[in-house]
């Protein structure tokens, strides 16, 4: 009964893992990314807090209230009356508020409202480069996909040539000189199957990582992939400043300056306030009050100084931020282009490998086996035969990952995820 019970919880273990390992397409886990990776919500939050705190970018400084003695002897007998002669002093109350000018809560509120829009474009740029640290790992796992069915119809076939020399050589129909070569070269195939293996298991690690998903959960990946030509694309400002999200922070960081300088001119502008004390006056006198009108003359000299200062150095960070652009775009310009010539020369390469190099391999070594299993050809020349095919399939799909790679490296450069 337990035996029964462990079996049937095995089964449902085999059943749930199988279950967890759908197959996943380089779409879906994009989209998983940009919903479930925690530096989305970080920068939601981030530009939530700086909106929220932009709603009080309106509000007015806050009125001064106060209490007390004014004009009151320091003797309290002079506080009553004394006959006709009326007391001294009063106890006052008082009120102040200072209005400020609607232009510069216009310019503080523009300011302020604008503050959210470099870290939107902060956050487009780090998703940039997560989905295509994404893609290099897909891409990567799938040409490991590729190799690895390849190691394993090469396992196959040095297995037959291994069983087929022990055979001849039984009935000695055969020498062994080649036949430890074959030997040696099926431990080397398996112990490749055993790297690919892991680091297939290293790309499902990061990719789940990336997805914020468990680090071991099961999946695979839909190993089918296109080509993008950018044969004829024109990698010139247009672009950059169209796509990149780096940029277009620059550009919103430009227009912060502005905004920051119009701030500090609009606080140079006067700032009007009123002023109310009532006194209650001892000893007969009567109710007073006081009703005064006020303006802050920041524009004088000695007050102005700083805010035209941090207008003039407002003024050179708007001209740095503008150089610092125009240095990316050529800066990306030339990357593009470069990355562009050689992923052409490595295309090119693949169809040499695809359309004449390993097809004419292919057939020298079938013709090899064929002459082998008809006795006409010997162990080591179709070993070498083999051997020859093995390797070029090998650089082929190394000249592949390298293509997928400048791919994902255009992509991310011209943020096209």
């Amino acid at each position: 009964m337990l035996q029964n019970k462990i079996s049937t919880t095995a089964f449902a273990l085999l059943l749930a893992q199988a279950a967890l390992a759908q197959t996943m397409k380089l779409d879906a886990i994009l989209d998983s990314i940009r919903v479930s990776h925690p530096v989305v919500k970080m920068y939601d939050n981030e530009i939530r807090s700086m909106d929220e705190a932009a709603k009080g970018a309106r509000s007015w400084m806050a009125p001064q209230v106060g209490a007390g003695q004014f004009m009151t002897p320091y003797n309290p007998g002079l506080w009553k009356k004394d006959g006709d002669m009326p007391g001294m002093g009063n106890f006052m109350l008082s009120a102040e508020q200072m209005i400020p000018n609607r232009r510069k809560l216009d310019a503080d509120e523009a300011y302020m409202k604008a503050m959210s829009s470099v870290e939107k474009e902060n956050k487009n740029a780090t998703l940039n480069e997560l989905l295509s640290d994404a893609k290099q790992f897909y891409y990567s796992w799938t040409i490991l996909q590729k190799r690895k069915t390849v190691l394993l119809e090469n396992e196959r076939i040095l297995d037959f040539m291994i069983k087929n020399a022990e055979l001849r050589y039984r009935n000695g129909m055969d020498k062994m000189n080649a036949y430890y070569k074959a030997k040696a070269a099926l431990g080397d195939v398996q112990n490749m199957q055993l790297m690919v293996d892991s680091d297939i298991r290293e790309s499902r690690i990061r990719l789940n990582a990336l997805m914020n998903r468990n680090p071991m959960a099961l999946f695979e990946i839909d190993t089918a992939f296109q080509w993008t030509d950018y044969a004829y694309l024109v990698f010139d400002s247009t672009l950059f400043y169209t796509n990149r999200s780096d940029l277009k922070a620059i550009d919103n960081n430009i227009q912060l300056t502005i905004l920051k300088k119009e701030t500090e001119r609009m606080s140079l502008k006067p700032q009007f306030g009123v002023r109310y004390d009532h006194m209650f006056g001892y000893g007969g006198q009567p109710m007073q009050y006081t009703l005064m009108g006020m303006v802050k003359l920041p524009l004088t000299g000695w007050a102005s100084r700083m805010n035209k200062a941090n207008m003039e150095s407002l003024k050179w960070k708007e001209e740095a931020l503008q150089s610092q652009k125009e240095m990316l775009v050529n800066e990306y310009s030339g990357m593009a282009y470069g990355m562009r010539n050689e992923l052409e020369l490595k295309k090119k390469q693949l169809q040499l490998y695809e359309t004449t190099i390993i097809p004419a391999l292919q057939r020298n070594y079938k013709t090899m086996q064929l002459g082998y299993e008809q006795n006409t050809e010997e162990l080591f020349m179709l070993y070498d035969a083999w051997e020859a095919l093995n390797m070029k399939q090998l650089q082929y799909f190394e000249l592949m990952g390298q293509a997928l790679q400048l791919q994902v490296a255009i992509e991310r450069l011209i943020e096209k995820n």
